[in-house]
């Protein structure tokens, strides 16, 4: 059986946030062309990718996290659907810059096979087991919760710490972001800020959220659920995705420039 690495793609760097339905190619390209190589060396890749602008900012406007809400309940409803469709023309780019390295996809989008919110969401897992090399591709999603809510936002750190746990043969659970070298000691816009080589529970991070952008939890979660992974898997990183050679390095070298995340 292969060795399996689960890697995530945040939205911030797949895309930029700030600007509804903005992909950034670039990046999208140059981490395509360093998955190729992973699996190359033997690796059986799981994708996960964040929704950023194909997400977030009609998420937010809506306030589709919430659930439900009478007031606004048709048009909570249609960006509902604006966002699964958005969802997967995202997901599309990213399987197709994936595909002009040779390697082959499976779009799998958690509105088909999830239901629920948060870490204890339900849904097969087994159906990401990639055994047959073709890559399994999931992203954060709007989900039915078949309760008084009727819908939710399913993050794809979430959908990490299942998938990273519960597939046999995982090795490395990768967070690839994309505004930082990994977890830094403070918010990495502010001056001095410094990268921890490693993290755990007890370290304190002064972490910041964008509030009026993200609607999932942004760093912090991904730490949260990192640190949950890391009890069952042994390397567990979060990285720069705007430098994926580092990606690559982890893998063969077993070290490089980023987080690596320490269980409780």
């Amino acid at each position: 059986m292969s060795r399996k690495v689960v890697i995530k793609l945040g939205g911030g760097l797949i895309t930029d946030k700030g600007r509804e339905k903005t992909v950034d190619a670039d990046a999208v390209r140059s981490v395509a062309k360093f998955i190729a190589e992973i699996t190359d060396i033997g690796y059986a890749v799981i994708l996960v990718h964040g929704a950023g602008s194909y997400g977030h900012i009609l998420a937010k406007k809506w306030s589709i996290a919430s659930g439900s809400n009478s007031s606004i309940i048709e048009n909570q409803r249609k960006a509902v659907s604006q966002i699964r469709k958005d969802m997967v023309e995202l997901n599309t780019i990213v399987i197709d810059s994936l595909e002009l390295h040779g390697l082959q996809c499976e779009c799998l989008p958690p509105s088909d096979w999830a239901i629920g919110t948060g870490k204890e969401f339900s849904g097969d897992i087994s159906i990401f087991e990639n055994e047959n090399g073709v890559i399994p591709i999931t992203f954060g999603d709007v989900v039915d919760t078949n309760d008084s809510k009727e819908f939710g936002i399913l993050s794809g750190d979430d959908i990490m710490l299942r998938l990273s746990t519960e597939i046999d043969g995982v090795s490395h659970a990768v967070f690839l972001i994309g505004d930082a070298p990994g977890i830094m000691d403070r918010p990495p816009n502010q001056d001095g800020a410094i990268l921890l080589e490693s993290w755990g529970p007890n370290d304190v991070v002064n972490s910041e959220h964008y509030e009026e952008i993200d609607v999932t939890g942004g760093i912090r979660l991904k730490m949260d659920r990192a640190r949950e992974i890391s009890r069952n898997v042994e390397n567990v990183w979060i990285i720069d995705g705007r430098e994926p050679s580092r990606l690559l390095e982890l893998l063969t070298r077993g070290q490089t420039i980023g987080t690596r995340i320490m269980p409780s």
